[in-house]
């Protein structure tokens, strides 16, 4: 809601407030808080400041009901009344639903995808208190599915409940050979405040790895399993902080992280330790320069003795290692790329507003990377090399926007590589939507 009251009703209503409180005597009663109920989306803060309804004030029953009327006027509210409880001042209102649902359609081009369709549609109060989703990508080699539904404030005020199901097939033309996985999860959501949340999930996945080439590598036709079904569990924490939206701190530090653990396959003897981490930080400088850091790294392991799968391990390059094709690097069987079980690359880069070029705003970039990925459990008795083999790129970025479509490209060349490396000169990303 964020604004004052500036609608007709409401300019009325307060003027006759002021014309009430010049000539009618009253009394008039102080109260220690101001409580909001039946806010859903409108922040309470912005219900209390907007006609001014404030702790530590003098009002008359007369101030009230021009507060009611003020609220009204704002066209958020169904229905809005205030009134006293103790030493507390209630204001109870009936939101609108003001947030309808939307269809979305959108086009995009991702550099480790190519083209993707995808298909969207949200709903605020899709059930009572409610936030549902559900989303569909698609092309000739992956197709994806999300849905999700989210309540805030389920439990508590900083508890809230949530449900994701996820659907994935896979069959890339750079390997040989299909993936598909579904899985379901409640999660538990705890925001202690603003810039920091936990997250605990239990859920359920059934997965397969199949369609493995008879002429693709040993290691991975050891590999192919038929479906593996098993309930996991997630630990998340995410913590965010300087300058978010305070227009008085431009300039200052912006820095995030995000620490995901899963357990999958619990019960089974394909268990799996799965620890995955990303760190990033943004500081402004020299008015229109910004120098932004990030590292992004994971670690899989089997829990029984038991050996990862291709469809486990981590396969970092396109548009998560500049300068490296998808699936580029690590370790690899002839022309067969196997993931590593652990991954970790990092990236420094310099940005600047360039002005418009075009009638376009324009950012550009300067970064560097670096990173690997290594380790197998299964080196075919010495025959893959799994160790790590720092690779490093370098490269210039522009970001933009035609007709309110994101595109973000970027120019990169390795500055180290190890040989048999699949490199990427060019990346390229937008959504175009209907």
């Amino acid at each position: 809601m964020s604004r004052v009251c500036h609608a007709p009703r409401c300019r009325e209503a307060l003027l006759a407030l002021a014309v009430i409180s010049l000539s009618a005597p009253a009394s008039a009663r102080v109260f220690e808080t101001v409580a909001v109920r039946g806010a859903e989306f409108i922040p309470e803060e912005d219900i209390r400041m907007t006609c001014g309804a404030l702790p530590g004030v003098d009002y008359a029953d007369y101030e009230l009901r021009a507060i009611e009327d003020c609220l009204m006027s704002t066209g958020a509210f169904e229905a809005v009344s205030l009134s006293p409880e103790g030493e507390a001042l209630v204001i109870e209102v009936a939101e609108i639903d003001n947030r309808p649902g939307r269809i979305e359609a959108a086009v995009s081009y991702v550099s480790d995808a190519g083209v993707v369709g995808e298909l969207s549609f949200e709903q605020y109060n899709l059930f009572p208190g409610t936030y549902g989703a559900l989303h569909l990508s698609f092309n000739a080699e992956v197709k994806a599915l999300e849905a999700h539904l989210y309540r805030a404030d389920a439990f508590s005020e900083t508890l809230d409940f949530g449900i994701d199901l996820v659907a994935r097939e896979a069959h890339l033309d750079d390997t040989n050979y299909s993936e598909r996985g579904v899985r379901a999860e409640p999660y538990l959501a705890w925001t202690p405040d603003e810039d920091a949340r936990l997250e605990l999930g239990l859920g359920w996945r059934s997965y397969r790895m199949y369609d493995v080439d008879g002429a693709a590598s040993a290691l991975l036709l050891r590999e192919e399993t038929g479906e593996i079904s098993a309930p996991y569990l997630r630990m998340s924490a995410v913590y965010s902080g300087g300058r978010g939206g305070d227009d008085e701190a431009v300039g200052a530090l912006e820095y995030g992280l995000r620490l995901d653990h899963y357990l999958w396959n619990i019960g089974t003897g394909e268990a799996l330790s799965d620890s995955r981490l990303e760190a990033s930080v943004t500081q402004p400088f020299g008015g229109s320069y910004r120098l932004l850091g990030t590292v992004r790294a994971g670690s899989v392991t089997g829990l029984n003795g038991n050996d990862t799968r291709a469809v486990d391990r981590f396969f970092p390059g396109a548009d998560s290692f500049r300068g490296f094709a998808p699936r580029g690097i690590g370790p690899r069987d002839g022309d067969d790329r196997l993931g590593g079980n652990s991954y970790l690359v990092g990236s420094v880069e310099v940005q600047r507003d360039i002005g418009k070029l075009l009638s376009l705003p324009m950012q550009a970039g300067l970064f560097v990377e670096a990173g690997s990925a290594w380790g197998l459990d299964d080196t075919l008795n010495g025959a893959i090399d799994d160790d790590w083999h720092m690779r490093a790129s370098v490269g210039l970025s522009l970001s933009f926007e035609v007709a309110n479509t994101p595109v973000s490209l970027y120019v990169a060349t390795p500055l180290r590589e190890k040989s048999g490396d699949k490199t990427q000169a060019i990346g390229l990303s937008f959504t175009t939507r209907f």
